[in-house]
């Protein structure tokens, strides 16, 4: 059975946990405690300038959400993550697809941005929505919950990516996917090349199931599932940035 999740009324609690900090690149007195096991990734991670990738217009009008609901196969009734949720471009539309009897997560560790979208789906009473806080390297979602999770235009400020892979990957449910919509450009220039973020995600135990050049969502598109097994912290090898 699914863990249940948490409604967006309650997030004036949520916003009561501390949440860590994510606007620059990690030094090693600076880490999170909880990350310290894990390898520290040899890339550098852009400062944050904003939680919202584009204007929301701008993104209708090129089709963007409907481009990458359609290729990550979005179906009523499924329960999906919306890691990085920002002002809720994603949220929302994720949660007209997925209908009455479908959820959605909302995750971010802003939580301006997490009060600001918790106001947002309160006005437009979705009630298929969830909202959560996380961390810099833990998302914090329940386990065996979610048919796919997506990190669009986020995970280049990931600034734990071992630590948050790892602990991501109890959360799909039985052949759930997670979807990541990135830019091509080198590490530090908000964006992430396809290889390293590759190779990333294999470093964890992932397996790379479709990867797609997609200009006119100004990225690209890729699919991950579970492998054989996690990699264990001790044992994960850190890739290179190119």
């Amino acid at each position: 059975m699914r863990s249940r999740l948490i409604p967006a009324l309650t997030l004036s609690l949520l916003l009561a946990i501390p949440l860590a900090a994510c606007d620059g690149v990690f030094g090693s007195s600076d880490r999170p405690a909880t990350a310290l096991d894990f390898p520290r990734p040899d890339r550098p991670v852009p400062r944050v300038v904003s939680n919202q990738f584009a204007d929301e217009v701008a993104r209708d009008e090129r089709d963007e959400a409907r481009i990458v609901m359609d290729l990550a196969e979005i179906k009523v009734g499924m329960t999906v993550a919306d890691i990085g949720a920002g002002a809720g471009y994603y949220t929302v539309r994720l949660a007209e697809r997925v209908g009455e009897e479908g959820r959605v997560l909302a995750q971010d560790i802003d939580w301006e941005a997490l009060e600001r979208l918790g106001q947002r789906v309160e006005r437009e009473r979705l009630e298929n929505i969830s909202i959560k806080p996380g961390r810099v390297d833990d998302p914090q979602l329940p386990a065996d919950s979610f048919d796919r999770i997506f990190l669009v235009h986020m995970y280049h400020e990931v600034t734990e990516p071992y630590a948050f892979l790892w602990r991501m990957w109890p959360a799909l449910a039985a052949g759930g996917e997670i979807v990541v919509v990135e830019t091509d450009r080198p590490v530090g220039s908000h964006g992430i090349p396809h290889a390293l973020l590759f190779c990333e995600f294999e470093a964890v135990g992932y397996v790379l199931l479709e990867f797609i050049e997609r200009p006119d969502i100004k990225g690209y598109f890729a699919r991950f599932g579970r492998g054989e097994a996690r990699v264990e912290p001790e044992a994960i090898k850190p890739c290179s940035a190119p």
